[in-house]
């Protein structure tokens, strides 16, 4: 693969921290095609950020409490149960709260709009109270994000998170709107949603998660949330850095177009306003994003380049792409990295992709075609909602295993997942397709991407790479050993010769 792939910085040692970046794509554009977009993956990991020191998390419990979810009596016991095992597991000295949610919000613990630190005492309260706690009334989702928002923005610990349980959809949206209420509570806190029971709206948890920086999930049996609940506040605590600052400077020419999470789930980003339209003096565009411990996300970004007046046939820089943590000293971080142009009239080097692009892009198209699916199976249009999932099955067999042909097989009997032939199982239900909508919001990165060396090519279908294989094959360079395209004559990395020219 013809890549510009600088390796991230090694993992720092107890109490130093570093973030890395590694930036993968394949340079070559058409030299006759206007506003050509060029598409790359950032590689975004941070490591040795064990949290050393006091409390880095306040959390707000949200737990949904209108009259739907007395039936059954399971979904209450349930969230009762996982909001206790929450508390538990909240170290001494974390602030913390329990709201209640109908038509609006409601203080369980502490009593006043304030957040109470985590004691024995406080939990027990908590726990008391919570149990307490009985269903009635309706539901508005906004109401419980705006009360979540005024009481972590008086907390002292620098992540803030919110985790909300629903069973419903948001039916009193107009007492205060989702919509504004998203804006306001943006950059202030992450936010995971769990759906439970069967009357959630996936779309509706993925909207806020979204724009959260959160994840949306569900489960289908409710005896599984109190263990859910505790493993992601175990995974929560060990966040230590609050955000990461990813800045992309494009050259004379080029333009940021997009930054998205697209690993290990979807999110949209939106850049932080540094002057008009959210970009420097210089064209850099700043995209923030929340709350990270030991972990790797995946980021794709899309520039768009004007190939007149450049040189054409050599490498050129397209953008600069750098990392930053506010208030992070001590965080060791990779240098700023170069987005590369190749303007060239061979099209057998501008109709291929980088093999990574390709991944996460097959990834999208998942996602669209369950869209299609439940909205089609939804109208009653059963035959219509096969053929869409046929189609979701054939671009996740080309994505490998561990990837979503697992949930889909939920939803169809796969007869040729390469073919995508499928029949839908029996007795599917509407809350089928919500678990499917947020499985095809997370994505994978199996060891065959993670090793894959080669390249895409568009014109041999959106789903597969040529001659229909998952991946681009590669075979061992035999200088530097590192994987290269097998269709390739010289290795992209050390430029040893692979094979003969014709």
């Amino acid at each position: 693969m013809e890549a510009n792939n600088a390796p991230a910085r090694e993992s720092g040692s107890a109490g130093n921290a570093s973030v890395g970046l590694d930036i993968s794509q394949w340079k070559y554009l058409p030299a006759e095609q206007r506003e050509a977009q060029m598409q790359a993956i950032l590689t975004v990991e941070a490591s040795g950020t064990g949290n050393g020191g006091g409390p880095t998390l306040a959390q707000v419990l949200v737990l949904d409490c209108s009259g739907s979810m007395a039936y059954p009596q399971e979904k209450l016991r349930a969230a009762h149960q996982a909001a206790v095992a929450a508390l538990r597991v909240l170290p001494d000295g974390t602030p913390f709260a329990v709201v209640q949610g109908t038509q609006s919000a409601a203080m369980v613990h502490p009593t006043t709009r304030t957040m109470a630190r985590a004691d024995r005492r406080n939990r027990s309260q908590a726990e008391h109270a919570v149990h307490q706690l009985m269903a009635g009334g309706g539901t508005c989702i906004g109401s419980w994000l705006d009360l979540s928002r005024r009481l972590l923005a008086e907390a002292d610990a620098p992540i803030g998170h919110v985790l909300l349980l629903t069973d419903g959809k948001n039916q009193h949206d107009e007492v205060m709107p989702l919509k504004d209420v998203l804006e306001a509570c943006a950059g202030r806190f992450v936010c995971d949603a769990w759906g439970i029971g069967d009357g959630w709206d996936a779309r509706e948890l993925l909207r806020i998660t979204g724009r959260l920086h959160g994840q949306a999930s569900a489960v289908r049996e409710e005896a599984d949330l109190p263990r859910e609940y505790e493993q992601l506040v175990r995974g929560l605590l060990a966040k230590s850095v609050p955000e990461v600052v990813i800045s992309v400077t494009p050259m004379p020419g080029a333009e940021v177009r997009s930054l998205k999470q697209v690993y290990p789930t979807e999110v949209e980003l939106t850049a932080v306003e540094t002057g008009h339209d959210g970009a420097g003096h210089d064209g850099t565009r700043r995209f923030v994003t929340r709350a990270w411990g030991d972990e790797a996300r995946r980021y794709q970004l899309c520039l768009s380049a004007d190939p007149a007046g450049r040189p054409h046939g050599e490498d050129l820089q397209l953008a600069v792409v750098s990392l930053d943590v506010p208030d992070g000293e001590g965080v060791e971080l990779t240098p700023p990295l170069p987005c590369l142009v190749h303007w060239t009239d061979d099209p057998a080097l501008s109709e291929r992709s980088d093999v990574h692009v390709v991944h996460f892009e097959r990834h999208r198209k998942v996602a669209e075609a369950v869209r299609d699916a439940a909205d089609t199976y939804e109208a009653g249009m059963r035959d219509l909602a096969e053929e869409h999932l046929g189609r979701a099955v054939r671009i996740a067999h080309a994505i490998g295993p561990g990837g979503p042909l697992d949930w889909l097989a939920r939803l169809v009997e796969i007869l040729d997942a390469e073919e995508g032939r499928v029949r839908l199982l029996p007795g599917l239900a509407t809350v089928d397709f919500e678990h499917a909508l947020l499985g095809s919001a997370r994505s994978v990165y199996t060891p065959v991407s993670e090793n894959a060396g080669g390249t895409a090519a568009p014109d041999a279908g959106p789903e597969f790479l040529p001659g229909g294989s998952p991946v681009a094959a590669t075979v061992p360079c035999p200088e530097c050993e590192l994987p290269a395209d097998a269709a390739a004559y010289f290795c992209s990395r050390c430029r040893h010769p692979l094979k003969e020219q014709p």
